[in-house]
C-alpha cells in the first residue's frame, strides 16, 4: 500500500512538473510570436521610411537637373540672374536635401563652396563631416539667394537633413555673427550638429563684412521642448539691397 501511495505522490508531481514546463514552453511560443510580429512591423516601418526619404532625395536631385525654379522672391537681382546662368551647365548629384519648414526652404546640397555651387544650390563645407555622418556638418550658402531666409529662423525652429541612406533632424539652438575668420564654428560640438553659414548683413552693398551662423544640434523631444522654451528672438540683418 505504501509503495501505491509513494507512486501516486510521483505521478501527481512529475504531472504538475510537466503541466509547468508546458505553460513555459507556452509562454515562451507566445512572447516569440508577439516578438516576431513586432520585429516585422518595425522593420516594415524603417523600410518605408527608407523609400520615402530615397524618393524625396531623388526628387530633389531631379529638379537640380531639370532647373526648377526657387521662390526668387526674397533674392537680389544679381542672384537670380546667376542662378539662371548656372543652369546652362550640368549640376553634379546632390550629396543631400536641406529642408527648413519655417522659411519654407528645400534646397539641394553639393560638395563644395566654389562659385557655380552656391549659384545652383548650398554647399557642403568641406573638412567638414559629410551629411549624414556624426561630427558637426558645415553647409554655407549665398545670404542673397537660398540662405536669405535663415535671416528669420528663430531658437527652436527645425531643420531636416535628407540624404539617400535616411534623415536627421535638427534644432536651431544658436545664432551668431562672427568674422570671416572665425572658423571656430565648424569645429565638433557637443552633440552631433549642422551649422549654417552665409555672409553678413543680408542686404549690405558690397562685400559683407561679417559671417552669420546658425547652429543646430540634432534633435529628440526633450531637446526640442527646451529650445522653443529659449528666447524665441533672432538677430536680423539690416541695411539696403544688393545690387
Amino acid at each position: 500500500m505504501e509503495q501505491v501511495s509513494n507512486m501516486k505522490v510521483f505521478r501527481s508531481g512529475l504531472e504538475r512538473l510537466l503541466l509547468i514546463l508546458g505553460l513555459l514552453l507556452l509562454s515562451f511560443y507566445l512572447a516569440a510570436r508577439i516578438y516576431s510580429v513586432a520585429s516585422s512591423r518595425a522593420e516594415l516601418s524603417r523600410f518605408r521610411q527608407a523609400q520615402e526619404t530615397a524618393s524625396r532625395a531623388e526628387t530633389a536631385s531631379a529638379s537640380l537637373q531639370d532647373g526648377a525654379n526657387p521662390d526668387f522672391r526674397l533674392w537680389s537681382a544679381k542672384r537670380i540672374a546667376a542662378y539662371k546662368q548656372s543652369l546652362s551647365s550640368a549640376a553634379p548629384l546632390a550629396l543631400a536635401v536641406l529642408s527648413i519648414p519655417a522659411i519654407n526652404l528645400n534646397v539641394p546640397v553639393l560638395e563644395g563652396t566654389d562659385e557655380f555651387t552656391l549659384n545652383r544650390a548650398v554647399g557642403h563645407v568641406e573638412a567638414t563631416p559629410e551629411p549624414g555622418q556624426n561630427g558637426n556638418v558645415g553647409i554655407a550658402g549665398h545670404r542673397d539667394g537660398f540662405f536669405r531666409g535663415l535671416k528669420d529662423l528663430q531658437q527652436g525652429d527645425s531643420i531636416e537633413l535628407i540624404t539617400q541612406k535616411g534623415s536627421a533632424r535638427y534644432v536651431v539652438d544658436e545664432i551668431l555673427i562672427v568674422s570671416p575668420e572665425d572658423v571656430s564654428v565648424l569645429r565638433p560640438r557637443s552633440k552631433t550638429s549642422l551649422t549654417l553659414v552665409t555672409c553678413y548683413p543680408f542686404y549690405y552693398v558690397g562685400s559683407a563684412p561679417q559671417r552669420y551662423i546658425i547652429h543646430a544640434s540634432i534633435a529628440n523631444p526633450v531637446d526640442r521642448a527646451r529650445a522653443r522654451q529659449q528666447s524665441s528672438s533672432a538677430v536680423r540683418g539690416g541695411g539696403q539691397e544688393q545690387h
